[in-house]
């Protein structure tokens, strides 16, 4: 039946067809891009409270299908090509500060984002065992809880989870392989070949005689202690019995633990 000529439910119909509100798409869906990274291209999700997901395209085979399906997996929302990376993506893939850069670790529990909080700050070309990210995250007894989070790290590179080793001196495991581990520490200077030789004397820390601090072997503190003036130490109790304190950048200030 039309009124004055009009038909309602070619009106209605028509109504369907309007222009969804403003806003509504980023709200249904996130954005993604291919960008490039120490590892090669990367695919990355962000919303507007920041960067969600990365993952290296080898890790995916290079198949950008595959990266939408493990990140709807996860966070229950499809993807859509994005046409500008946010604010300070693309150096921090690089590997260089990146000032302003945001993160979105929505969803994650609050164990989980003091994990990877503590993961980081930590500096490029240091690294920090597991047990000193659960401490750092408040529960310093929950190292294999800390292993577990950074396994499901979402924003690897961003939150630089490769600097996170064993308190044996070994690399440990890493999403995207333990080759590329290393390739990223070598990449920021970090000299694994003495960290390896002092764990394989039992020395996982070093302290100055100069100074009386003591440190991991990465710190840059230590790295400035000449060789006549280093003493090793096997724990950090060890260290401070013999009056060395613990160093204000590195904070080594309880023994790590096997993770």
């Amino acid at each position: 039946m039309m009124l004055n000529g009009v038909d309602p439910i070619a009106t209605a119909l028509g109504g369907l067809a309007a222009p969804a509100p403003a806003g509504l798409t980023d709200k249904v869906f996130t954005g993604w891009l291919a960008a490039p990274s120490r590892l090669g291209e990367v695919f990355v999700a962000f919303t507007d409270h920041g960067v969600q997901f990365v993952r290296s395209a080898e890790s995916v085979h290079g198949d950008a299908d595959a990266f939408a399906e493990a990140y709807r997996g996860r966070f229950g929302r499809p993807l859509r090509p994005a046409g500008r990376a946010p604010a300070g993506l693309l150096p921090a893939l690089r590997g260089r500060p990146a000032a302003g850069l945001q993160l979105d670790l929505r969803g994650l529990s609050d164990f989980e984002c003091d994990v990877l909080s503590a993961t980081r700050r930590i500096p490029a070309g240091q690294t920090r065992p597991y047990g000193w990210i659960a401490r750092e995250a408040g529960r310093p007894h929950a190292v294999r809880a800390v292993g577990s989070v950074l396994a499901r790290n979402p924003v690897p590179l961003l939150v630089p989870c490769h600097r996170v080793v064993r308190s044996d001196g070994r690399l440990g495991d890493y999403m995207f392989g333990p080759a590329h581990k290393e390739e990223l520490l070598r990449a920021e200077d970090v000299n694994l070949d003495e960290v390896a030789a002092f764990a394989q004397q039992g020395v996982h820390y070093l302290g100055s005689g100069s100074t009386g601090v003591v440190c991991f072997p990465t710190c840059h503190n230590a790295r400035r202690i000449t060789p006549a003036h280093r003493h090793g130490f096997r724990t950090i109790g060890s260290a401070v019995a013999a009056g060395y304190r613990p160093c204000r950048h590195c904070r080594p200030g309880v023994e790590a633990m096997p993770a």
